[in-house]
């Protein structure tokens, strides 16, 4: 690692106070460039290598041979996020004039479908919980409220007793940003919710909706851990996570002739682009619609 690099390091670390992860993640991005250039593109040793020479056809060099390795094109733009912090902060320190990896463009990120269960997948799923006990009273209701609510774990966790109408199937959560939003919820997920308030135990100042066995306010991790448990329980597919049942929830809801704006209002969305795509997950629907309806479709 050449100095510069650690007085980078230590300059995240200390004054920008980033997280020792992240930390982590710049050293081996930025070590990895530096090797390329010493071994690919300039072909010297470390302590030869002039960072002035450093311009933006060997930073399209390195992001080239980032690809011919096939790497994702996520993880290339994080290595060129990390290089153009890594020159801004030289140019700061007049280690260099300019910055190389300014005016390189960013790859465009992969586009992924959402994964979505069946609604019987989405039942068999929140059948597992052993309701003859109060944790799975508890586990039966959270599962019942991300699907009926299209939830995001963080908002589950957050959610207090007080933020909860049963009567008129509301529930209060704080989403991204800490912006609040009202999403109302089923009949089957007020009566999953009633049965866990009947047997919560919790200290008079716990204010969670969903507590641990010590009465403490559930974690996202506990959450996420038991949901895996659930999934292998009912032998559904590997990848199912807490955030599927919300993708579920919204194509769910498309497929039933709810339009775009009203999901992007239950999940919280800020764009509605962010919502449009759950209209890809229905085009099959679509094409089966238009062979069975056009007259010149043909069978």
């Amino acid at each position: 690692m050449t100095s510069e690099v650690g007085e980078f390091l230590d300059y995240l670390a200390v004054e920008r106070n980033v997280s020792p992860n992240t930390v982590t993640a710049y050293r081996d991005d930025l070590e990895s460039f530096l090797g390329f250039l010493c071994n690919d593109y300039f072909t010297m040793a470390r302590d030869q290598l002039d960072l002035r020479r450093v311009d933006h056809l060997a930073v399209r060099a390195y992001l080239a041979h980032l690809a011919h390795r096939k790497l994702r094109r996520s993880s290339i733009a994080r290595h060129l996020s990390a290089m153009r912090s890594f020159f801004k902060y030289l140019m700061r320190e007049a280690v260099v004039d300019a910055n190389p990896a300014r005016t390189v463009a960013t790859p465009k990120r992969e586009k992924h479908l959402p994964s979505v269960m069946q609604p019987s997948d989405v039942a068999l799923l929140i059948e597992q919980p052993d309701t003859s006990t109060p944790l799975g009273a508890r586990d039966r209701a959270y599962l019942e409220l991300l699907y009926a609510s299209g939830l995001r774990i963080a908002e589950l966790v957050g959610i207090d007793i007080d933020d909860v109408e049963l009567r008129a199937r509301l529930v209060k959560v704080r989403g991204k940003g800490s912006k609040e939003r009202i999403v109302p919820f089923g009949s089957k997920a007020e009566e999953a919710l009633r049965a866990w308030l009947a047997v919560r135990e919790a200290p008079a100042e716990e204010e969670a909706l969903f507590v641990n066995y010590r009465g403490q306010r559930i974690t996202q991790r506990s959450v996420r851990r038991l949901f895996d448990g659930y999934v292998r329980a009912a032998a559904l597919r590997a990848g199912i996570s807490p955030h599927t049942m919300r993708h579920s929830f919204a194509t769910h809801l498309l497929n039933a002739g709810a339009d775009l704006r009203t999901i992007q209002e239950l999940l919280g969305h800020a764009s509605l682009s962010t919502t449009q795509k759950y209209t890809h997950l229905n085009d099959w629907e679509l094409i089966k619609v238009y062979r069975k309806a056009h007259p010149r479709a043909g069978s």
